[in-house]
């Protein structure tokens, strides 16, 4: 066998040639190498087995006893979206296989038991791990999809849908498991909250990227923050739950977060009481994980006298001494109610930074131990996550923690504008081994949030194989619906929005880099002043401006997300103007080139273009901060205001 440990990749194998049956094509004669498929995230292990895997019109569906409903349905959809028509159903494997069958369960039923035993595979045991084994047997095939819990499974089927979107899939063997047992989203930014549409979509999104949580924390909703002692409405609980149950469905972990930091009195037993009522009601809609933020709070003075009384003085220390006793209440409280209930999570005061502090000291000293801390890293938008910064917050907080990573949420002002879809990077690889797990905090806009979400949970579950740039073509494919020109225009799109801010001056990931190489080449040709050098450079000049310019009209029709094409519509927009600037930038500088009289009023056009592309607002309120669209800031505008002088006067 050939083996991968980690990344997921190409490989050489074992030469094969067409048996001539319907489920499997095999042995090793002639023509083909197969090669370990692509899969995202990157499992833990897999190997090349001899032969490959056609699953055809007609499959036999063995499901073990106690396999979930929607797991069995998720793997039928999958069967029938690749082809396969006619599913018929056993209870057992037969002595012979003679037509392709695939097993489905845990690990600890039977019929999975044999499965294994019969394609000499063990099962991983990890938790949420699974094991896929797909084999030439007999005149047949095996395909087992077993999970060492359900958990395990559902990812199973994840990893499936990927397999079986191709014609046929090289015979192998998949163990794998996550690295971190938390990874998703929080969806905890100023602004405009997601709709409950949104929300849906997006918990749906994450099954396919193998997320297990998702925090419902909009700072926005002013019952959970604001107004946090008083009851839900009746209509917006009963969403609550209906998103619950969509999680659940999902295999995502729902954490319901409440904000009572601007307000609470922590020494009164009238506040703790009113916070655990509030969990309590949403525990009665099917929630059972629990949250509580002290974060972007003013944590020097009290909100009441009382607190004064109990824990002295006003100041950072004390105020760690009195989040740290609440915080252990609600935990013991859920404890008694639940004793199944997962741990609760916070966000301190000081969540940007791992430095020694009064305040962080009183947390890691009197803090129960179960309670889950969440961290942002180095700062509020730190640039880079360090293995030395993961262990510095271990020390600090007296626990790993669960990173908050602020990324790619577009709430502050810095992002006024953009949309923050470059690849998810810049996290070292082996902080699994210093963190309990990685939420993101995404943008208001949920779809285009799916492209850096898609990175981090793919690091998430296995960072040591993480490709950044491999999973970020990834994320375009699947918004794509797999279409190769929509992929490539989503890829086109993203260039122009690379640019990732900090509170600083300086970005963390640049502006438009595939497209500031491309155009720093064309300067080059035109300066070198080679005549057939000239003419190729404006040649591709003119190519990447149709791409460009084309490119948002590929994304609007239908095959993209259409979620995604909505919630980028003024940013699509401008790119099209810039677009077609560009294109007359290319026209002016081969009508300089030829000596044509022209050149100035194709220059002149692609002014008047970008000043209009400038000008294209942001939806109002669909962000924190409305402002002009900007559209590979720097790069694109830069090179058509300096484009007239690139040839200098006309010959």
């Amino acid at each position: 066998m050939t083996r991968l440990k980690g990344r997921s990749g190409t490989f050489l194998s074992i030469l094969l040639a067409s048996a001539g049956m319907s489920g499997v094509l095999a042995d090793c004669a002639s023509a083909q190498v197969p090669t370990l498929p692509a899969i995202y995230p990157a499992p833990a292990s897999m190997a090349l087995g001899r032969g490959t895997i056609a699953l055809g019109t007609s499959v036999v569906l063995v499901a073990a006893p106690g396999t979930e409903p929607e797991t069995v349905s998720l793997i039928r959809d999958i069967l029938k979206s690749s082809g396969v028509d006619t599913i018929e159903t056993a209870r057992n494997l037969p002595a012979t296989l003679r037509q392709t069958y695939i097993v489905i369960g845990t690990g600890t039923a039977a019929p999975v038991r044999e499965a294994l035993k019969r394609s000499k595979t063990t099962l991983d045991t990890h938790a949420e791990g699974y094991t896929i084994a797909a084999a030439a047997m007999d005149s047949g095939a095996l395909v087992i999809l077993a999970g060492q819990d359900d958990d395990g499974l559902f990812h199973a089927a994840q990893t499936f849908r990927q397999l079986a979107r191709r014609p046929q899939f090289p015979a192998l063997i998949i163990q794998d498991h996550p690295a971190m047992p938390i990874r998703g989203t929080i969806e905890g930014f100023y602004g405009a909250p997601w709709t409950m549409a949104d929300r849906t979509k997006h918990l749906d999104f994450l099954a396919t990227v193998k997320a297990n949580t998702y925090v419902y924390s909009p700072k926005d909703d002013p019952y959970a923050r604001d107004r946090w002692r008083e009851a839900y409405p009746a209509a917006t609980l009963s969403q609550l739950g209906t998103l619950a149950a969509t999680a659940r469905r999902n295999h995502v972990d729902f954490v319901y977060a409440v904000s009572p930091g601007p307000s609470i009195c922590f020494s009164d037993p009238a506040d703790r009481k009113a916070l655990e009522a509030k969990l309590d009601a949403v525990r009665a809609i099917g929630v059972h994980s629990f949250y509580v933020a002290l974060d972007d709070i003013e944590y020097t003075k009290w909100n009441c006298e009382g607190d004064k009384t109990a824990f002295g003085p006003s100041g950072a220390e004390a105020a760690g001494v009195a989040q740290a006793k609440l915080l252990n209440a609600v935990q013991a409280d859920l404890l008694r109610k639940d004793p199944k209930s997962r741990p609760l999570i916070m966000v301190p005061t000081e969540y940007y930074d791992a430095k020694e502090t009064p305040y962080k000291a009183a947390l890691r000293e009197h803090l129960d131990p179960r309670v889950v801390v969440q961290w942002t890293g180095t700062d509020v938008v730190p640039p880079a996550i360090s293995i030395p910064d993961g262990k510095q917050a271990t020390k600090a907080f007296g626990r790993k923690t669960l990173l908050w990573d602020n990324y790619p949420v577009n709430d502050y002002a810095q992002t006024t504008g953009r949309l923050l879809l470059a690849p998810y990077a810049r996290r070292e690889a082996g902080l699994s081994s210093e963190l309990s797990g990685i939420l993101s905090n995404p943008m208001n806009q949920e779809a285009p949030s799916r492209v850096a979400v898609t990175g981090l949970a793919a690091f998430a579950w296995n960072d040591k194989a993480y490709d950044a740039d491999l999973t970020w073509r990834a994320a375009a494919s699947d918004l794509a619906g797999g279409d190769d020109k929509a992929t490539q225009a989503l890829l086109t799109f993203f260039d122009t929005q690379h640019m990732a801010p900090t509170f600083g001056s300086q970005p963390w990931q640049e502006q438009a880099p595939k497209l500031k190489a491309a155009l720093d080449r064309v300067r080059e040709a035109l300066a070198d002043g080679d005549n057939a050098a000239r003419k190729a450079a404006i040649a591709d000049l003119s190519r990447r401006a149709d791409e460009l310019a084309s490119a948002s009209d590929v994304i609007r029709s239908g095959t993209v997300d259409p979620a995604f094409a909505q919630q980028s519509r003024p940013w699509l927009d401008a790119m099209q103007i810039w677009g077609r600037a560009l294109q007359l930038s290319a026209a002016g500088l081969d009508a300089a080139d030829r000596g044509n009289a022209a050149a100035p009023r194709y220059f002149a056009e692609a002014g008047k273009l970008a000043a209009e592309a400038s000008a294209v607002q942001s939806i109002p309120g669909a962000t924190r901060f409305d402002g002009p669209i900007k559209i590979a800031d720097g790069v694109l505008d830069r090179f058509i205001a300096d484009a007239p002088t690139l040839i200098g006067t006309v010959r």
